[in-house]
């Protein structure tokens, strides 16, 4: 596959390690920032909207059936199934906006980031780990989202999860956010400074600087 202008970043986390906080306050940061474009990814999921989303915005909701139907049409860029429910990444979708020149974040699980990784050596993963598993599960319960039954199988999950930490490449723990997020912020300028990254941004400059134009 070419190499593509934009950097593609996966954030991967137990659920109420803040990873959705972690990349919202990103983008709200570089909201119109055009010399440091980035967007996250609108992934398809079977699960059902939460208070608050909406469709098209923070995920494509479909139905099983609708999924398992763009599977055997090979859209998706990664699929995974986490608690009972689908979450996939539409490839084409990224492929044309790391074209662009826009980096993109995808929010996904640790089996998600090894199919994309699989695909593009290229990615830069990132997992965030909470302070600990109390805080962890205070934070789950904090949101009111879930019940104490759903609760209790994230957490029994969450050690699963965080135990493929080291398959990614940065590793933030996510105790201030502020400090988390500026962790974020730095892993995301270096990606952007990486010498082949700068080369294909400024050829031009490139090839006057060295009179190989």
């Amino acid at each position: 596959m070419a190499l593509q202008l934009g950097n593609l970043f996966i954030l991967a986390a137990p659920s109420g390690a803040g990873k959705s906080s972690l990349i919202k306050a990103l983008m709200e940061k570089y909201e119109g920032n055009t010399h440091s474009p980035m967007q996250v990814s609108v992934s398809h999921t079977t699960r059902q909207p939460r208070p608050g989303e909406v469709d098209g915005v923070h995920y494509h909701f479909v139905s099983r059936e609708e999924f398992e139907a763009l599977i055997e049409q090979g859209v998706f860029f990664e699929y995974a199934e986490v608690f009972g429910n689908y979450y996939g990444t539409s490839r084409v979708t990224i492929e044309q906006t790391l074209h662009r020149g826009i980096d993109v974040f995808l929010d996904i699980d640790w089996q998600g980031a090894r199919q994309v990784k699989a695909l593009m050596p290229d990615t830069c993963g990132i997992f965030i780990l909470p302070p600990s598993l109390e805080v962890l599960e205070q934070r789950l319960t904090n949101r009111g989202q879930d019940s104490e039954e759903v609760i209790a199988g994230r957490m029994s999950q969450a050690v699963s999860e965080m135990s493929h930490f080291n398959e990614f490449d940065y590793v933030i723990v996510n105790d201030d956010f502020a400090t988390a997020l500026n962790d974020l912020e730095a892993i995301v300028t270096s990606q952007r400074l990486r010498s082949i990254k700068q080369q294909m941004r400024y050829q031009p400059l490139l090839d006057e600087l060295l009179g190989t134009a």
